[in-house]
């Protein structure tokens, strides 16, 4: 006999429709997959056998023949050992048929339960798209599941339960989406904690309300980690748009947490610097995102700049513009999304004290310009804002006055954030750090006072033209923040500001 199945795969972010064909026919006993299967699809055959046997059914003792359509694209994973099994079941008059509005997907255990699959979310979005009305995953896989309107999402913990469902014995009831993220704002560090680091704190401000890169240099001990960790405290809320991409990316990486519908805070992540090239941009025989997509709409800090290898710094150069990173293997090309914020943080030389005001740097002559070389300057240029984080002294740190908390800073960064939302609607981004070159012309006109002062920036300081185009949009993000529709001298100057520390540091270089 023959069956037809519906189910559906997901390579890098691209999900695709499957109909799984199975066919039992008289002959000696074989089981076959074709359709391009990888070796985790050819192996479901055992799992299915097992579960099927351990669940009181059984398998049929025929020649077998499993076909994965459309058979030009690869399919990979145990995603399809539910599928195959229902398949087989019909295939071999144990259930009926008459599911054509029905998708499958999951891992069998050998006892018949189901196990989580990664990529479950932008697969159900693609059999919504297709006008299935219902599919069956695994329980584990349904919180993210049910945020998909328009299709009803089934979780199933066990075969029994599936099969109990299809007979109309036993109904399972739909997924629900449920409320909550990854993080909550209680749980964040505060912004309360910090002493000092005026300069920083606004500089952070400014970065986070236009989702602007940043540099952060200084001695050991300055903060530069302490603000870095504390800068999701007051990051903007995240639109529906980001949540849902956000979350999709954490499914196919196999890193949502269990029990998370969407995920509404935004990432941060920490890298540490001995990683490699293809653990930052992504990559694998099977391409998976790597740290700088897993921070998309959010950030990525990278912490002790210099100490990163020279390559994996390199990679960031061009996703960092494009807001995408493209991982090519032979079995095809995969585009993982990177819309991120850049946060750094440096000491000034290897000793990290040079240009301290009270303590001397040790460091051989040349060492520190050889240190900071290590960063190049194309990269330098695509941070918008640099900061210099100086010490702290003992009078600050030893005071009771207590900083301005990160829910107040929040509120005036969201304040901003929606300002930006409603000029860029159209444009299709939600920040002023995210718009090209002519979009950047377009919202951010200087009147003739600006364009003198911006002008003997750009001649003094030698500016590029991408350093003017982020000084520019930091400007913008700054009068954002005091609520002005025009684009003031002070705003500009202050933008000027924060692009002007390279000249500290790296002037012999």
């Amino acid at each position: 006999m023959f069956a037809r199945i519906n189910s559906t795969g997901c390579y890098g972010m691209e999900a695709f429709c499957v109909e799984l064909e199975a066919d039992c026919f008289n002959g000696l006993p074989r089981f076959d997959v074709v359709g391009l299967p990888d070796a985790s699809v050819k192996e479901a055959g055992d799992r299915v056998r097992s579960a099927m046997k351990n669940c009181g059914y059984e398998f049929p003792v025929n020649r077998i023949t499993v076909n994965l359509a459309p058979a030009d694209r690869r399919k990979e994973g145990p995603i399809y050992d539910l599928p195959m099994l229902v398949a087989l079941l019909v295939a071999s008059g144990q259930l009926r048929g008459g599911m054509e509005k029905t998708a499958f997907f999951g891992e069998l255990s050998l006892d018949g339960s189901v196990r989580r699959v990664n990529g479950a979310l932008p697969m159900v979005i693609q059999a919504r798209e297709a006008g299935w009305t219902e599919i069956f995953v695994p329980a584990a896989n349904a919180p993210e599941s049910a945020v998909v309107k328009g299709i009803q999402v089934y979780p199933v913990t066990h075969v029994r339960e599936l099969l109990a469902h299809l007979r109309g014995q036993a109904k399972i009831a739909a997924a629900v989406p449920l409320e909550g993220s990854a993080l909550t704002m209680q749980s964040l560090p505060d912004f309360s904690d910090v002493k000092g680091q005026r300069e920083a704190r606004r500089a952070l401000e400014v970065a986070a309300a236009g989702n602007h890169n940043v540099l952060m240099i200084g001695p050991p001990g300055s903060g530069k980690s302490m603000l870095a960790k504390r800068l999701p405290s007051i990051l903007p809320d995240m639109t529906q748009a980001e949540s849902l991409d956000t979350t999709k990316l954490y499914s196919v990486a196999g890193e949502l947490p269990a029990n998370i519908s969407l995920i509404r805070a935004r990432p941060f992540r920490a890298p540490h610097h001995t990683v490699s090239p293809a653990g930052l941009s992504g990559g694998g025989s099977i391409p998976r995102p790597g740290e700088l997509s897993l921070a998309h709409n959010g950030v990525l800090f990278l912490d002790e700049l210099p100490e990163f290898n020279r390559n994996a710094l390199e990679v960031l150069r061009q996703p960092m513009e494009d807001g995408s990173v493209m991982i090519s293997r032979a079995s095809g090309t995969v585009s993982y999304p990177c819309t991120v914020m850049l946060v750094c943080a440096m000491n000034p030389c290897p000793c990290g004290f040079f240009g301290h005001p009270t303590r001397r740097c040790t460091c051989p002559q040349g060492a520190a310009q050889r240190y900071l070389s290590r960063v190049s300057g194309p990269l330098l240029d695509r941070l918008d804002i640099h900061i210099e984080v100086p010490p702290v002294d003992f009078k600050r740190l030893s005071s009771d006055d207590a900083s301005e908390p990160s829910e107040a800073i929040r509120a005036r960064v969201n304040r901003a954030r929606k300002l930006q939302q409603e000029r860029l609607e159209s444009e299709g981004i939600h920040a002023n750090g995210q718009m090209s070159a002519a979009q950047t012309r377009r919202f951010c006109r200087l009147d003739e006072a600006g364009r003198r002062l911006l002008e003997g920036a750009f001649q003094t300081l030698g500016l590029s033209a991408r350093a003017y185009d982020k000084i520019l949009r930091v400007a913008r993000t700054i009068a954002d923040l005091e609520g002005s529709p025009k684009m003031e001298p002070q705003h500009l100057a202050e933008a000027i500001q924060f692009r002007s520390l390279d000249r500290k540091f790296w002037t012999n270089r």
